[in-house]
């Protein structure tokens, strides 16, 4: 019992400083006043996304970059994206929109659309964008800054999460929690070790040569987790790559219900481990049975310290990733059940070879 609590509180211990080192190095775009007109070529795959890309395309319009072009693939989508899409780019000349391919063997979904993008920019940079998104004025410009001052082959962004339904709020603030209670986010472009690579493929830019020259996504064509491959790569090849917060100036509603989320992150979750069960398994026990451990000492002290530690990490975190403090920490207990439930689907969809997204199975 007592080598089981040290253990607990080392881990815990151990995430705090994490948590502690994000919030103060506070891993954000910054915004600038320095304008710039670098032609930025947006490129979004979308299939099935009539019910929400066009709040993307208008909040394009809406921003206040000027140089740039739109490319919308549709990916042989059962609904009538490509309608929708062709009837905006009909009225908006930056626009166009074009028909994917159908999938070649070997490839995932995103990852062969994201490809055939690419053939088509014309831009000194590649913006990928997923088609649920909303982008605010300054992301342009600030990440074209960004780029320029790091020399950057990659710049991905976590976007801020917009949340309505009670299903949602029980987990996607998982996706930032995990990320800054474990990873020293700065590290991803400071150091080389692929150890320390984070991405996230909801905005994904890329100098347009060094996309030209290394076709990222043909590189990571059958990775489920293309993005934080792609960083991977990246730091491979000894090239700068970088991974932020996205400051408020790009939103996103990943999922619309609890089912929904608890499908999507549990494509994801599993494939973030390298499919290493083992090492999944262990993480989950630590992070949810080591405050188990610590509840059953009844030592009061000790209970205290683990609840001020966790109630601290979700202040620090949900700060940094623009939530509700109150609504983490009330929720911090439900949130620990749909991990756990979110975990174990995802291994049983690994083990069972049952994971399907956007009507494709995904092999893994």
């Amino acid at each position: 019992m007592i080598i089981a609590l040290y253990i607990a509180f080392f881990f815990l211990i151990l995430r705090f400083s994490v948590t502690v080192f994000n919030f103060l190095s506070n891993p954000k775009l910054r915004r600038v006043s320095r304008n710039y007109q670098d032609k930025v070529s947006v490129l979004i795959p979308a299939r099935n996304e009539s019910d929400n890309i066009l709040s993307l395309l208008n909040s394009i319009i809406r921003q206040d970059y000027t140089n740039y072009e739109v490319i919308i693939l549709d990916d042989n989508s059962e609904d009538n994206t490509y309608e929708i899409c062709a009837a905006f780019a009909a009225d908006h000349r930056q626009f166009k929109v074009i028909k994917g391919k159908s999938l070649a063997g070997g490839w995932l979904g995103k990852n062969y659309a994201c490809h055939q993008l690419a053939q088509h920019a014309t831009g000194n940079y590649y913006l990928f964008l997923d088609a649920d998104e909303t982008v605010k004025n300054g992301l342009i410009n600030s990440a074209v800054h960004r780029m320029y001052l790091n020399k950057l082959c990659l710049l991905s962004l976590f976007t801020n999460q917009q949340m309505h339904s009670f299903g949602e709020k029980l987990t996607v603030p998982l996706m930032h929690y995990i990320l800054l209670n474990l990873l020293p986010l700065r590290l991803v472009f400071l150091s080389k070790n692929a150890a320390f690579a984070a991405a996230s493929g909801q905005f994904m830019m890329f100098e347009a040569n060094c996309y030209r020259e290394y076709q990222w996504h043909q590189l990571a064509r059958a990775k489920v987790v293309e993005d934080v491959e792609i960083m991977k790569l990246v730091k491979a090849a000894r090239l700068n790559g970088e991974a932020l917060l996205a400051n408020g100036m790009i939103s996103c509603r990943m999922y619309k219900s609890y089912s929904e989320a608890v499908a999507g992150f549990g494509k994801n979750f599993l494939a973030a481990f390298n499919y290493n069960i083992t090492g999944f398994l262990i993480y989950l026990t630590l992070l949810v049975g080591g405050p188990m451990v610590i509840i059953m000492t009844l030592n009061l002290n000790f209970i205290l310290m683990m609840t001020g530690l966790i109630a601290l990490t979700r202040i620090m975190i949900s700060f940094a990733a623009g939530q509700s403090v109150i609504q983490n920490i009330l929720l911090h207990p439900l949130q620990m059940v749909s991990l756990l439930i979110i975990g174990f689907t995802s291994i049983q969809k690994k083990l069972t070879k049952t994971t399907v997204w956007k009507g494709r199975k995904v092999q893994s």
